[in-house]
């Protein structure tokens, strides 16, 4: 059964990561960070990798960021099991020297210790960030 979160401090934090990364706050986007923080993007996606530590993390938003006119990234629902929190994101962003927009759906999977985010993933997929989690959907019947 999928299990949805309610407000959690975990939760909270990420709350405020998107939020910071809508408005481009660096500071606060490494808020809630590991200083050893890994963040894993997969394959096919417009900045994919594996980045280690705070420096390569800035660096990667940065470039990240760098690549939108405008746009926001905004967290839609969080589901938790154990020390990983899944968060369902809805992102619409218009490209520099683009008048079109993008929408898209995807989720990214968090592990937080000690109160601290350790690593992050992305997903194209959702229920592959549930999969991931050990989160099981539960059927819609």
């Amino acid at each position: 059964m999928k299990q949805k979160t309610t407000m959690s401090t975990e939760v909270e934090a990420l709350n405020h990561f998107f939020a910071a990364i809508n408005r481009n706050d660096m500071e606060s986007i490494m808020k809630d960070f590991d200083p050893q923080i890994v963040p894993i993007e997969p394959e096919g996606f417009p900045t994919s990798g594996t980045y280690r530590d705070i420096a390569e993390v800035q660096e990667h938003i940065t470039k990240g960021r760098g690549t939108c006119a405008e746009g926001t990234c905004e967290p839609e629902e969080f589901f938790t099991h154990g020390d990983k929190v899944v968060v369902y994101l809805h992102a619409r962003v218009r490209l520099k020297d683009s008048t079109d927009w993008i929408d898209g759906l995807f989720a990214d999977g968090f592990v937080f210790c000690a109160g601290k985010i350790t690593q992050y993933l992305s997903f194209g997929e959702r229920r592959d960030a549930l999969r991931w989690a050990r989160i099981e959907e539960q059927e819609n019947t």
